[in-house]
């Protein structure tokens, strides 16, 4: 993937296979099972992990400095997005994931204004989690990008615009933000369920094939020879974009 920054002279805003995997991950949960359980799934991948069970140890830990923050909300009575807000006021910027049994959507807005840059709703399933996380893990600093490239697709944040093999494909508004998030995520997995949450906003699993048709329509316009040259299905799991198309 190719992504041009705002800023000349800054450096690669992707990140090696290699760097991803040695990216330490802090865990700021007290509830020690469910802590372990994502540790284990995480240094599985590769990723050195480090626990906290408080707001003040996890500030302390995440000062000390880590790749991604993994923070749950409530920390004996007291609220997590403390952290993130904290980090924030003092400049640092390290992507931090929020989970939380609280699911309205107003807690969901809090978590983000707070700084936060996604929010996962208790309970999970611990790959979706992992997922994330590497999300997290591979967009870095890719908040300041104005175009993205993946293969023979091209886009422009600014413009609004996206072109394949060249030509240029025109894409409704949300069949753009689904390319830009799938653009965002070469070669990895997605589920129906993080687009539901991350595309569509759904709180919950609804029963509907809305991802389905959008993707379908999606193809069409970017191989309308029906080869799914682009964005591939994975049987029983969710679909992820060709970065070789």
């Amino acid at each position: 993937m190719i992504i041009s920054p705002l800023e000349k002279g800054a450096g690669p805003s992707s990140r090696s296979t290699d760097e991803l995997a040695g990216a330490t991950v802090l865990i700021v949960e007290d509830e020690r099972e469910l802590a372990e359980e994502i540790r284990l799934e995480l240094q599985a991948s590769g990723h050195p992990v480090q626990l906290s069970e408080t707001v003040d140890d996890g500030l302390r830990a995440a000062r000390s400095g880590v790749a991604v923050l993994i923070i749950d909300r409530m920390l004996q009575g007291e609220d997590g997005l403390s952290i993130i807000e904290t980090l924030r006021a003092e400049g640092n910027a390290t992507p931090a994931l929020v989970i939380s049994a609280l699911s309205s959507v107003d807690e969901r807005i809090n978590g983000l204004k707070a700084g936060g840059d996604d929010y996962l709703i208790k309970p999970f399933d611990i790959r979706e989690l992992t997922a994330r996380v590497e999300a997290l893990l591979r967009r870095g600093g890719d908040a300041r990008v104005t175009r993205l490239q993946v293969g023979a697709l091209e886009m422009d944040l600014v413009e609004r615009a996206v072109r394949c093999d060249g030509k240029p494909i025109d894409l409704l508004p949300r069949e753009f933000t689904l390319l830009e998030y799938f653009m965002r995520r070469p070669g990895q997995i997605v589920t129906r369920a993080m687009l539901l949450e991350d595309v569509w906003n759904f709180k919950f699993l609804a029963q509907t094939n809305v991802v389905d048709v959008q993707i379908g329509n999606l193809r069409r316009k970017l191989d309308p020879t029906g080869a799914r040259r682009f964005i591939v299905s994975i049987r029983a799991v969710g679909f992820k974009l060709n970065a070789d198309a």
